[in-house]
């Protein structure tokens, strides 16, 4: 055994996570290893294919992730299996180090009772939570918490596995990369699984080209350890900035936009004018150096005013705060209030058209976001053109010529989703519904230029859940315990309270790495169409992404359709 490996099987041992079970199968008797890659959800009680693929090949651009799954299953149970990483090496010697790959262990939730509309269910124990080998940020051991990482003991009759999600860095050579990853047993079983990695030539830009607003999960998390503290069941973590660091850490890794401190958003007021303190510019400018965002959402403009119109030169003066605060910082983010929540009577309507043509008549940088569809709802309502920036229409209500017409107006489209909403199924967004519904509303929305993505929750809607790690049904139950309630598996959460595995913070899931691999698709779109060479990239769109009722749920067809475009860039490149 080399020193490598060897370290590897001690620091697992000092965990103290070797204990063996009592009935363990003999050393290469039946444990059968196989590989996935794409967005693929394998469940407990899945059978290997019988060409059952060991090895590994991927593509990816520079700056970008790539994952692949190691499944074990075992008609006897099999003690304390491990997993050793190895180093990529490639050409003239290139190296991407092990330690550029996040392992998890892939922990199952049973889920018996479908989410809501669900109509091709399957019950069973499904693959969500990933449990990190090591600390992300300290790469340390986890210790101390009652899940376990690794070893993995794995039952028999049972399918189980490893997710292993590999950085490509943005210096990394082109070309063919081979390693070997192990996969260990406590009884000296070595099965080898050779992976093969081509780096295109090309980089996906460091800041993404999606907008997302997925909420803040550092609030989340604070306000979930509050009440968990206040009903004596945990206390609060010691250390809030090293939590909001790991959280601020998780979601850069995924592309998606951190949150600002909310105090760093509010200007101070001295003799009537609004102003950010070099302090608040200054933290503001470590945090976007840090965190690679392109979208801060700021507070709305009610904490200054109380009327946009009896008010209006005070609103002016705080707006003018932010466009200060926007030419400091120097970058090209996109500022933006939440002005109103589906707006859905005619007093709503007419709040956003009172606020939204207020900031909108100061010529601000802060852009006015309205979560509605571009066409009114109601006639008698008006409509709301003239006091929107930013439209956010649900996936099942978004309508093309509406969009193009803002569009042509110079206004920005967003999109979101939100439990099981619509006459036709779109790609809903939870546990028990297939993981190329978590990336193809990226290959939709690029089809329309809809230029962000928004969701509830802040990744961590755990409130109405005991146990979010074993519990699906995380949004519908009833308030007091009786009736039936709507089932939504896993909405309005994307990631797991990190306590349960040995640290204070976030543990990703499987649909949050799903979600990244589609904003990674839509740099290559946003690439192309940079390039222009749209008109091609959507020749290679279409038949996956027709509208957001028509899509593909095929995995190996978005692996396929990637590689298609990034043929493309490359020769456009040249």
């Amino acid at each position: 055994m080399n020193s490598r490996r060897l370290t590897w099987r001690v620091v697992l041992a000092a965990t103290g996570m070797m204990a063996a079970l009592a009935t363990s199968t003999p050393a290469g008797a039946g444990l059968k290893v196989w590989t996935v890659t794409g967005t693929q959800r394998v469940l407990r009680d899945d059978q290997p294919p019988l060409k059952a693929p060991k090895e590994v090949e991927l593509f990816a651009a520079r700056n970008e992730w790539e994952s692949f799954q190691i499944l074990l299953r075992c008609d006897k149970p099999v003690a304390s299996i491990s997993l050793e990483p190895g180093t990529l090496r490639g050409p003239g010697n290139a190296e991407i180090h092990s330690r550029l790959a996040a392992l998890y262990r892939m922990h199952q939730m049973e889920i018996r009772t479908p989410s809501h509309r669900n109509s091709s269910f399957t019950p069973g124990w499904y693959p969500d939570p990933l449990v990190p080998l090591t600390h992300s940020l300290t790469g340390e051991p986890l210790e101390g918490g009652r899940i376990k990482s690794a070893p993995l003991d794995l039952p028999a009759d049972q399918t189980h596995g490893f997710l292993v999600d590999l950085y490509v860095p943005a210096d990394a050579a082109p070309g063919v990369y081979k390693t070997v990853y192990h996969v260990l047993t406590l009884e000296g079983q070595t099965i080898e699984v050779p992976v093969t990695l081509t780096v295109w030539n090309f980089a996906l830009p460091r800041v993404p080209a999606l907008h997302t607003s997925l909420g803040s999960p550092s609030s989340r998390l604070r306000k979930y350890y509050r009440d968990q503290a206040k009903k004596g069941k945990q206390s609060e973590p010691s250390r809030w900035g090293l939590v909001e660091a790991q959280v601020d850490d998780l979601l850069t890794k995924h592309r998606i936009n951190a949150t600002p401190r909310s105090d760093l958003l509010v200007p101070t007021e001295t003799d009537g004018q609004f102003t950010f303190t070099p302090d608040q510019v200054s933290a503001l400018k470590t945090f976007i150096a840090r965190q690679p965002i392109n979208a801060i959402c700021v507070p709305h403009p009610r904490s200054a005013v109380k009327d946009p119109l009896a008010q209006k030169e005070r609103l002016g003066k705080w707006l003018k705060a932010f466009d200060a605060l926007s030419a400091a910082l120097g970058r090209e983010i996109v500022f933006y209030t939440y002005l109103k929540d589906e707006p859905n009577d005619a007093e709503a309507y007419e709040y956003v058209r009172t606020w939204g043509k207020a900031v909108r008549q100061a010529g601000s940088v802060v852009k006015v976001l309205v979560v509605e569809q571009c066409d009114t709802q109601n006639a008698d309502w008006g409509d709301l053109y003239g006091a929107v920036d930013i439209w956010c229409p649900l996936f099942c209500l978004f309508k093309e010529e509406p969009t193009r017409e803002r569009q042509k107006a110079g206004e920005m489209i967003w999109t979101y989703t939100a439990l099981c909403q619509g006459k036709t199924s779109t790609p809903w967004w939870q546990i028990d519904f297939p993981l190329t519904n978590y990336r193809a509303p990226a290959w939709i929305a690029w089809r329309y230029r809809v230029r962000g993505l928004l969701y509830w929750g802040g990744l961590c809607y755990w409130d109405q859940v005991d146990d979010p790690w074993n519990q699906a049904w995380t949004y519908g139950r009833p308030k007091d315990g009786k009736g039936k309630g709507l089932v939504y598996n896993g909405e309005g959460v994307l990631a797991y309270p990190a306590r349960a595995v040995g640290y204070d913070g976030l543990a990703p899931s499987l649909r949050l790495k799903a979600l990244r691999d589609g904003i990674e698709d839509y740099d290559y779109l946003a690439l192309l169409e940079g390039m222009g060479l749209a008109e091609q990239a959507e020749k290679i769109v279409l038949p996956l992404a027709e509208s957001w009722t028509r899509w593909s749920g095929d995995a190996v067809e978005y692996q396929k359709a990637r590689s298609a475009l990034a043929e493309l860039i490359v020769k456009g490149n040249k």
